[in-house]
């Protein structure tokens, strides 16, 4: 596993995505902490959580209550692994997805999840999504009340613009460590964010990084095309087109760190293996306008 800086910490190159852990369709409890287990086994050493990822009304903390219970049973060590959580929207438990940024709210949900980690600070706390209700400095601001009072150690912020991005820095200054957006072969909306990510020593956290090679959990659609570029590349070599993928993103820029998401140990496995994915020129040069963005 090659390595990359997230708030000041040298993390895996490919992280692991637990939604899929918790949200609909989820897998029973022991084949998820083993799929946890097997991303720690590989190498990964960054887990990307939330509050808000379960499936039923009432089960906030869900999967970082998972996430905490494998930590907890892991045979080895685990004192390097960054768990990164998020607050700011809901599930009611219907399907939908709520957003709240107010300041009060997130101090409270960041308190919350650092309880349900058993951390006393957490590594990385995101702001999931803006709230057009709350002025975004505002959001922002509760953010620098959580690192100044030490409940979180880094901030981050997730699904925003360049110029949200430039004010969080205004406002969170070595306190801001990492964006998450969407981003992958299929939607490269976010390549002013990853640029701007990069030129400020930011990492960058593609969600959804297969976008365009197969599903997400948050992608609806039918199934994914399986004669891309990417998938030609992988016949190539002999590997998995979700490896060329998470490949290819780790060569867009050195603060890209993708967080694929995992619900079998065998997905989580192969997907840690891309670290270790060096694509030529001509690989890259093919890849590049392989899919729309």
């Amino acid at each position: 596993m090659q390595y990359r800086t997230l708030a000041h910490t040298a993390v895996g190159a490919i992280g692991l995505g637990a939604m899929p852990l918790s949200i609909e369709h989820r897998p029973e409890e022991r084949r998820a902490v083993a799929t946890v287990h097997a991303a720690l086994d590989a190498g990964v050493t960054l887990i990307d959580t939330a509050d808000s990822y379960h499936w039923h009304a009432g089960e906030a903390g869900h999967n970082e209550l998972l996430i905490a219970r494998a930590l907890a049973r892991y045979g080895g060590d685990t004192s390097g692994v960054l768990v990164a959580t998020k607050g700011g929207r809901g599930r009611p438990g219907d399907g939908s997805w709520t957003v709240d940024a107010t300041p009060a709210h997130l101090k409270r949900a960041a308190e919350a999840s650092a309880a349900r980690l058993g951390v006393e600070a957490i590594g990385l706390y995101q702001l999931h999504k803006p709230d057009p209700a709350v002025p975004w400095a505002e959001s922002v601001g509760a953010l620098r009340e959580l690192l100044d009072a030490g409940t979180i150690r880094a901030a981050g912020i997730s699904n925003v613009t360049t110029a949200q991005i430039r004010q969080a820095h205004q406002i969170l200054g070595d306190g801001l460590a990492a964006v998450q957006n969407q981003y992958s072969p299929a939607v490269r909306d976010s390549e002013p964010e990853l640029r701007l990510s990069t030129r400020l020593g930011l990492a960058f956290l593609p969600w959804s990084p297969l976008g365009g090679i197969s599903r997400s959990s948050l992608d609806g659609g039918g199934p994914a095309c399986e004669a891309t570029a990417f998938h030609r590349v992988a016949a190539g070599r002999g590997v998995s087109a979700q490896q060329v993928a998470l490949a290819w993103l780790l060569a867009r820029s050195p603060a890209v760190i993708p967080v694929p998401g995992a619900s079998r140990p065998l997905s989580i496995t192969d997907s840690a293996a891309a670290a270790g994915l060096t694509l030529s020129t001509q690989e890259l040069a093919l890849l590049e306008g392989a899919l729309p963005g």
